[in-house]
């Protein structure tokens, strides 16, 4: 009987030493088991954030590719724009040109002193010395003025897209008498009477005219000496772009973006 009941209690203790080591063995495989979801639970989350930004980093990048395409759209019009202006700022230089050497030509059998033509500012003058037109301090046109005036007429009416100026110049020395008040009257005068004469006698149509007198203030010369006063009195005759055409030629397209 107590072989058997020391037999029984050897068999218990195992028992309960393996059942201790097997709750052991639980609990590490448990705390095994934790740390493994705590893993996996903290690579789920990096998972997350990693999609996250990435999928911020496509909304960024999406973004950018517009602003960029927009940017280019803009550059291209820019591009267009400035190609377009340098297309038509080459066509009214050989414009100018063609009409420099068309009024060069034409007034061949004149003297250069009295006749002068060059491109200024984009635009054509034609400088004419008031003994060529006028008598000293008057505003009545010479008969020799008729023939200049006739053959400029001739080339202007063949330009009908360009409009005329026409201003009156004089030198410092004071003017005073029954028909004139001073250098401004006379250079008004002399302007006015060139206008006239292309109108009525050579038909430039008066819309297109404009006639102005700048006095003495607009010197081309030295007014203290006789040479510089023969220079300063003269009219000019200025061949512009009809000033809408101009300024359309300036306008910027609207832009993308």
């Amino acid at each position: 009987m107590k072989k058997y009941s020391i037999a029984v209690f050897l068999g218990i203790m195992l028992l309960v030493s393996c059942g201790k080591k097997a709750k052991r063995e639980m609990a590490l495989k448990d705390e095994q088991i934790k740390q493994l979801q705590e893993q996996l639970d903290h690579l789920k989350n990096t998972e997350t954030s990693l999609l996250d930004r990435l999928s911020d980093l496509s909304v960024i990048n999406k973004a950018g590719a517009e602003s960029i395409n927009k940017s280019l759209e803009s550059i291209n019009q820019q591009y267009s724009f400035i190609e377009n202006l340098t297309s038509k700022i080459q066509e009214k230089d050989s414009i100018n040109l063609a009409l420099v050497m068309n009024i060069k030509r034409s007034l061949a059998d004149v003297n250069d002193s009295d006749v002068q033509v060059e491109v200024k500012g984009g635009v054509v003058y034609v400088s004419i010395s008031d003994k060529m037109l006028f008598r000293s301090g008057s505003s009545t046109l010479t008969s020799q003025a008729q023939g200049v005036l006739g053959k400029l007429a001739t080339i202007i009416n063949d330009h009908q897209d360009l409009n005329i100026l026409v201003e009156g110049h004089t030198d410092n020395v004071p003017i005073n008498n029954e028909c004139l008040l001073d250098n401004w009257d006379l250079s008004v005068k002399r302007a006015t009477s060139v206008v006239r004469s292309l109108q009525e006698e050579y038909f430039v149509s008066p819309e297109r005219m404009t006639a102005g007198g700048r006095s003495q203030y607009l010197p081309k010369a030295d007014n203290d000496t006789a040479s510089g006063r023969s220079e300063n009195r003269r009219t000019e005759i200025i061949i512009t772009p009809k000033l809408d055409q101009f300024f359309k030629l300036l306008e910027t397209p609207k832009l993308a973006g």
